[in-house]
């Protein structure tokens, strides 16, 4: 890359920066605590709508699922502790 190249980029991260640093822009004013507050509020309830809720048989299946991993990773998990439990008790006696 050039240095005209690498200063231009260097610019504009730079130009960038302070652009959201700075006031807002022209005709843009700045909005009171309860006008964000109510926007917050409204974009929540618009993302809420989005949301899709599994059907009971999905509900099922994610269960089933989630418990099955679990049982297979205690397992896992008791069979290398008492592994290594024994491997101790073999060395240290």
């Amino acid at each position: 890359m050039s240095d005209t190249a690498a200063a231009a980029a260097s610019d504009a991260e730079g130009s960038a920066a302070s652009r959201s640093e700075r006031a807002p822009r022209r005709g843009e004013e700045k909005r009171g605590l309860f006008a964000r507050i109510a926007l917050f509020v409204r974009q929540v309830v618009a993302e809420l709508k989005k949301v899709v809720r599994p059907t009971r048989q999905e509900l099922v299946t994610y269960t089933s699922v989630v418990l099955v991993f679990v049982t297979v990773v205690m397992l896992f998990v008791t069979v290398i502790d008492l592994g290594v439990g024994k491997l101790a008790f073999w060395v240290f006696g």
